[in-house]
């Protein structure tokens, strides 16, 4: 009996020492340094002595007319390019900056990073490059959340907003029949993993490294979570990565480690929120500028029932619904386009 019991204790311990060590991510590779990834990217300094990598587009700062900061989805970069063409930057001469956030690609990771640090990042980016008073932000996919942050922290520093397939969190305040109607049609794993981010962050990272269960079909990029024409957008730019030698998006993402990228933003977004984005008040009373939300009914990866309430919630924010698009459909039709001629000019498109 007495031995039993020391096996039970052994075991018990072996398990408690393996948790331990599965649940504590390793630290995130030094750009830069001895062994670590090599920075390839020009880049700015932030006031508590992290870096920000940044690219650069469209017209040149010094003539622009009109300056958009890009926020970048889930597992991407800065190098993922905003369907906006070059013919529309010059005829209404706007600069585009893309950048890398905290522990993606070239940017530094952040062990504080959180939704109002996010914000701050945008506007201490802007002032490095004297973007100006006033800017404009279009977030896609994940970095839709990091719009809304901007919305709540950095009002001031706004002169537009468009939120392109915007990540929701199905734990925002909203009606049960709204929040569990919008999760039950999405995939098991998915369901199993942004429920895990949400109710235990601290097991994400095990749970995401963990080869026992599959986990959510979107955070591995796998066909299921997009539409037919979705996968044949994505399939296309890949094939072009191969073609003209582009360095592999999804490596160059994560080369600091997962843990500061794909799992921050997962418990960041499926966190408990610090202010209530349905709740939000207009930033923009005057009429002074536009703030737009664009989703694809048929998007597997973002519900189209949040979307729905979130712009009932708010009626200031200007909301279009492709009837056929799922999470890519601005990628075709020339809509990146019109994006940018709403939330620059207020024109709103007349169909989509």
């Amino acid at each position: 009996m007495v031995v039993l019991s020391k096996l039970v204790l052994v075991a018990a311990m072996a398990l408690a020492g393996w948790a331990y060590k599965a649940t504590r991510p390793p630290a995130a590779a030094i750009l830069g340094g001895p062994g670590g990834p090599a920075v390839t990217s020009p880049r700015v300094q932030l006031k508590d002595g992290r870096h920000l990598a940044y690219r650069e587009g469209g017209v040149t700062r010094e003539i622009a007319e009109y300056k958009i900061i890009f926020f970048h989805g889930f597992g991407s970069t800065k190098e993922s390019e905003f369907p906006v063409s070059q013919e529309l930057a010059e005829e209404l001469k706007i600069y585009l900056l893309y950048f890398d956030r905290a522990g993606y690609g070239d940017s530094d990771a952040n062990p504080k990073r959180g939704l109002e640090s996010d914000a701050t990042d945008v506007e201490e980016l802007a002032d490095a490059l004297h973007l100006g008073e006033k800017f404009y932000v279009v977030g896609t996919s994940m970095g839709g959340y990091i719009v809304w942050s901007c919305l709540n922290y950095i009002p001031h520093r706004l002169a537009g907003a468009a939120l392109v397939v915007p990540a929701v969190n199905y734990w925002w305040p909203m009606p049960a029949d709204v929040s569990e109607s919008a999760y039950s049609k999405l995939h098991a794993a998915d369901r199993r993993t942004f429920w895990i981010a949400h109710h235990m962050p601290w097991l994400f990272y095990a749970w995401f490294k963990q080869k026992l269960f599959r986990i959510a079909p979107v955070m591995q990029g796998q066909p299921e979570a997009f539409t037919e024409q979705d996968w044949e957008i994505l399939t296309a730019i890949q094939r072009k990565e191969r073609e003209t030698g582009q360095v592999d998006m999804g490596k160059k993402a994560t080369q600091q480690g997962t843990y500061d990228s794909l799992c921050r933003d997962a418990t960041i977004l499926f966190g408990a929120w610090e202010f209530n984005p349905t709740a939000m008040k207009n930033p923009f009373p005057d009429g002074d500028g536009v703030v737009s939300i664009w989703q694809g009914r048929e998007d597997r990866i973002v519900r189209v029932e949040v979307q729905r309430f979130v712009a009932e919630k708010l009626p200031w924010v200007r909301y279009h619904e492709h009837p056929e698009g799922g999470h890519l459909f601005v990628c075709v039709d020339g809509l990146g386009d019109k994006v940018i001629r709403e939330l620059l000019l207020g024109e709103e498109p007349q169909a989509l």
